[in-house]
């Protein structure tokens, strides 16, 4: 898909890497832009996404989510991220721990380390490195449209299986996978 022409300025364009804060206010910004919201194509079944040009070479993206899709428990390794609800709502299940970076295939997590954020158009998040999250559209009629920043731009995402307290390494996906 091509990048639309009116995406929101940069927030710096000074040598120092975006912020967690920087990325938030980018998605911010970007969500409340009606006209790029509503030219992303949704598809009935699938996520559909755009990639944007975000603040200091951070990695940006418009993402469409059909009733009922999500994207499975995953980590954005070294990268610190944002991420906002344009339209409709979604749900963040996410662990309250800092797990162990690597070497290690699967973990028995701890009682009450899961969060549950319920993030409907106009609200949003920004995340630390090693964030361990899935992201749902839980409802069963509408899309949701999102944006979400990383910085810097991901180098990989694992993906993880989690059975009641076990968390378990499935996959390492490159960027070469998802674009």
């Amino acid at each position: 898909m091509s990048v639309p022409s009116s995406l929101p300025s940069p927030v710096s364009t000074a040598a120092t890497p975006p912020t967690q804060a920087d990325l938030l206010d980018f998605v911010r910004r970007t969500a409340a832009d009606a006209e790029l919201i509503a030219s992303l194509p949704l598809d009935p079944e699938g996520r559909t996404w755009v990639r944007l040009k975000g603040p200091g070479g951070s990695e940006a993206w418009l993402i469409g989510w059909p009733p009922g899709t999500g994207t499975g428990w995953h980590d954005h390794a070294d990268s610190v991220g944002a991420f906002l609800t344009a339209s409709g709502e979604l749900t963040e299940n996410s662990l309250a721990a800092r797990l162990p970076t690597d070497g290690w295939k699967t973990l028995e997590l701890t009682d009450g380390v899961d969060r549950v954020r319920r993030l409907p158009a106009g609200q949003g998040r920004a995340f630390g490195r090693h964030h361990v999250h899935e992201v749902l559209n839980e409802s069963t009629e509408r899309h949701a449209i999102s944006v979400h920043a990383y910085y810097p731009p991901l180098p990989h995402i694992r993906r993880y299986s989690r059975s009641g307290q076990v968390l378990r390494l499935e996959q390492v996906e490159r960027p070469e996978d998802w674009q």
